[in-house]
């Protein structure tokens, strides 16, 4: 490396040590109505080869093993659950583990992303490294469901860390390579988030340990993850990022209130959420007080955000002013939920119409969904920038994926290569569009030593957004199916000659779905059972079709949203928002060293 080039960066470290309060900008992008700042440095005076560094390469190993295993310690056991249940269980608490989980991620993601900007990134990863190999050792030896759910919670805390991925990724690159360097971390997802229906049922059938494998894979993975932050992962220290200020100073002046607020009202508020119609009735007194005091919390929450005198407020509230990242934010959210209305409905839209009790078959047709959501996020971020006009790649994608999803409503159970290619392709263009809000919520962002807290919100607004999608969607399918299944299977099957007082036992064995519940129904033939199940599956049909219906309806707002966001081609620069360190031979941060390397 030149001697000019190294006085440069040498120049730009000294700044960033010395500066009292925050890293001071090197550089700006302008837009068009505010400059963008925060950014450490500018790819053309960066050393050659410094992006070919072990450094650089093992830290986004990092971050991909890191994302691996936060997906993979829920998606791979999710559709598991009735199997497990009927090892360690059975448990009607069985319904916690699907709860706990992304319930996590909605406080985590924002708290993590705060966190991290104030303290630094490196330790706190490195220990959600831990945490997630420890949850994932007690889910693989539970031999119990409440055990299994305890594990599931030190899981998703630590996955918060692992949904990260957007900012820590994101930061390390040129502003114009953001895009695909999401894309790249997609594909570490492929195994454990695409295709984990068909691997979780694999495991399940080919390995001794069974669904155990499951987190097996994860404590794995975690450690491996967890290896590669602690040799190669070295972003500003603290030092680096508050100079002479000590972590003291810096904790004293922490939203401990703020803190407090969010996590207690948005935890209460989605436990209202995702107890209704699962846990306890609707209309019973633990969802709707938990809802109003959730709700009330999180109203208190911004007012103190808002109002009280704040040196480092949990969440910056100028963020929601910046309209390109709220629309960003909005569009990600409400992409999330499409995807969970199919992801709710199809896989047991697949099991009921198509597999005929093929369990594998079952599995590979529910990646449908989770597939081409991973397809799209990966196509769409390695072509963002090569296309440019994110706002009309959006709306494009968003109007014609929501129009192909909404077609799956047609589907029969004489015919489903038509519906699976409309879902297939359909979700394709709805991950194409939220791999680019992704790390626009990222982009936009005007001061970028905040991308941590901004992304870090945008995930917690996503997974709550999620969690209210997923009740509503839930809450339609099942009044559905209580409405659909009795009105068209009883007189089906009264006609077929069942005798009219089995009518009652048959639908419970359609309930169970197993050769034994169907046995006992009194006068059930195989001429009279092959009558019912033609029946069977039109009730569901009726009932899936209003599900994707009401998809339309988040559809429909992602699109109206699509209309107003941002446009960034002008903001695809050079520009590196943080480099990573290493230690000189006085025992110092630097810069220069690890650069050198290349």
């Amino acid at each position: 490396m030149d001697a000019s080039k190294a006085e440069r960066i040498e120049d730009k470290v000294n700044n960033h040590v010395a500066n009292v309060e925050h890293v001071e900008s090197t550089s700006k992008i302008q837009t068009s109505d505010k400059s963008l700042t925060g950014f450490e440095s500018e790819e053309s005076i960066l050393p050659k080869g410094y992006f070919r560094s072990s450094f650089f390469l093992g830290s986004m190993l990092a971050i991909g093993l890191n994302l691996m295993g936060g997906v993979g310690g829920f998606a791979l056991a999710a559709p598991l659950l009735t199997v497990i249940n009927a090892d360690i269980g059975p448990n009607l608490n069985i319904t916690w583990v699907p709860l706990v989980f992304p319930l996590c991620l909605s406080v985590g993601l924002a708290l993590v992303g705060r966190l991290t900007d104030l303290f630094g990134r490196r330790w706190f990863l490195i220990g959600g490294q831990v945490l997630g190999l420890v949850g994932a050792a007690v889910c693989a030896t539970a031999k119990n469901v409440p055990t299994l759910i305890g594990g599931t919670t030190i899981v998703g805390v630590a996955a918060s860390t692992s949904l990260s991925f957007s900012f820590l990724a994101s930061e390390l690159v040129p502003m114009k390579y953001r895009f695909i360097a999401v894309a790249y971390l997609y594909l570490w997802v492929i195994p454990f988030s695409g295709l984990a229906p068909a691997i979780g049922n694999l495991l399940v059938i080919h390995t001794a340990a069974g669904w155990r494998w499951c987190y097996y894979l994860m404590m794995i993975i975690d450690g491996m993850a967890g290896l590669a932050y602690f040799f190669f992962y070295h972003p500003p220290t603290f030092h680096m990022k508050h100079g002479r200020h000590s972590r003291m100073e810096v904790l004293k002046n922490f939203d401990f209130v703020g803190t407090f607020l969010f996590t207690s009202g948005m935890v209460v508020f989605l436990l209202g959420i995702s107890w209704g119609g699962s846990v306890y009735p609707w209309k019973s007194a633990g969802p709707i007080a938990s809802i109003i005091l959730g709700f009330l919390t999180l109203l208190a929450f911004f007012l103190w955000e808002v109002y009280a005198p704040l040196k480092e407020p949990l969440v910056p509230m100028h963020l929601f002013k910046n309209t390109g990242w709220v629309i960003s934010v909005l569009l990600l959210s409400i992409g999330a939920s499409v995807y969970y209305g199919f992801s709710i409905v199809w896989p047991q839209m697949a099991a009921v119409l198509y597999a005929d009790g093929d369990s594998t078959y079952a599995g590979w047709m529910s990646c449908a969904v989770p597939g081409g959501i991973t397809l799209g996020q990966i196509v769409g971020g390695a072509l963002a920038k090569i296309i440019g006009k994110t706002r009309y790649q959006i709306l494009v994608v968003t109007a014609v994926g929501g129009a192909l999803l909404a077609g799956v409503a047609g589907a029969s159970p004489d015919s489903k290569n038509l519906p699976l290619a409309l879902l297939v392709v359909g979700c394709v263009l709805i991950g194409w569009m939220e791999s680019l809000t992704q790390t626009l919520s990222g982009i936009c962002v005007y001061d970028q030593r905040e991308i941590g807290v901004a992304v870090g919100i945008a995930g917690s607004i996503r997974s709550a957004v999620s969690s209210v999608a997923t009740t509503i969607y839930s809450a339609v399918l099942s009044n559905r199916l209580a409405q659909t299944i009795p009105a068209i299977i009883s007189p089906a099957a009264i006609s077929a000659g069942l005798p009219a007082d089995s009518v009652a036992s048959l639908l419970k064995a359609f309930a169970l779905r197993t050769s034994s519940a169907f046995d006992t129904v009194n006068g059930l033939t195989p001429e009279i059972l092959d009558i019912v199940t033609s029946a069977y599956k039109e009730a569901n049909i009726k009932a899936y079709q209003t599900v994707f219906f009401t998809s339309i309806a988040f559809s429909g707002v992602a699109i109206i949203l699509a209309c107003f966001a941002p446009n960034v081609d002008s903001l695809m620069t050079g520009q590196v928002a943080t480099l990573l360190h290493t230690k000189d031979k006085g025992g110092n941060d630097t810069v220069v060293d690890k650069m050198q390397e290349g």
